[in-house]
């Protein structure tokens, strides 16, 4: 048997889980129902479970939070997150909490969930195609900054600064002990790295990507 808990503060939705389970997928067993982040932890101490079957959107403790306590107290245990919570963003925090699969309630099916509780169970990582998609997404989005972020030379990044710190081209040379057209030459070739056509653009992008501080 697979011992698994289900987390999810919807009785109805637990409730259809050990229904559906138990109809076509008898090795699995559900061994404690929580209906929130406090429930689990108390079933946690007194009630072994291979696999967590975690709601993201809970009434005291986020599943994120969870998932890290849970990571930190019992790191042997298998976390699925089942949720229709599946925004890029919620996935990604998911995700950096150590999560082994995710599953969206509104794209999957029992047999979808227990092949998902199976392949974690065994060691793999399990989301669905819909999660998949989203997760290539972010981590497309995480390599593109990152190649910007590392394209930029020492000498682009000190003229990043000078016009954060709202130096023109002239007091840019004088700082910098370059010629004006040194320092034009540079700007042209970071506004061509980044696509854009101005210096207010060029800093409001390098503040909100974290390349430049409002005061380094």
């Amino acid at each position: 048997m697979l011992p698994i808990i289900v987390v999810d503060d919807h009785r109805l939705f637990r409730i259809g889980i050990r229904v559906g389970l138990s109809i076509d997928h008898a090795d699995i067993q559900i061994v404690g129902e929580a209906g929130c982040g406090e429930e689990l932890f108390s079933l946690m101490a007194s009630t072994h479970a291979e696999v967590i079957l975690l709601d993201i959107n809970l009434p005291d403790i986020g599943g994120v939070a969870i998932a890290h306590q849970l990571r930190r107290d019992y790191p042997a245990v298998k976390i699925l997150a089942v949720s229709a919570e599946n925004s890029s963003e919620i996935i990604q925090a998911m995700l950096e909490a150590g999560i082994d699969g995710f599953v969206s309630k509104e794209a999957g099916d029992m047999d979808e969930l227990a092949h998902a509780i199976r392949t974690v169970a065994c060691g793999l990582e399990y989301f669905g195609r819909d999660i998949a998609s989203i997760i290539f997404g972010v981590y497309v989005m995480k390599k593109k900054s990152t190649m910007i972020t590392n394209e930029f030379t020492d000498r682009e990044h000190d003229i990043i600064i000078a016009c954060r710190d709202g130096l023109m081209g002239k007091e840019i040379a004088e700082r910098l002990g370059v010629s004006i057209n040194t320092i034009n030459t540079h700007k042209k070739r970071i506004f061509q790295k980044l696509g854009i056509n101005t210096t207010i653009e060029m800093v409001q992008y390098a503040l909100k990507k974290g390349i430049v501080k409002i005061d380094n």
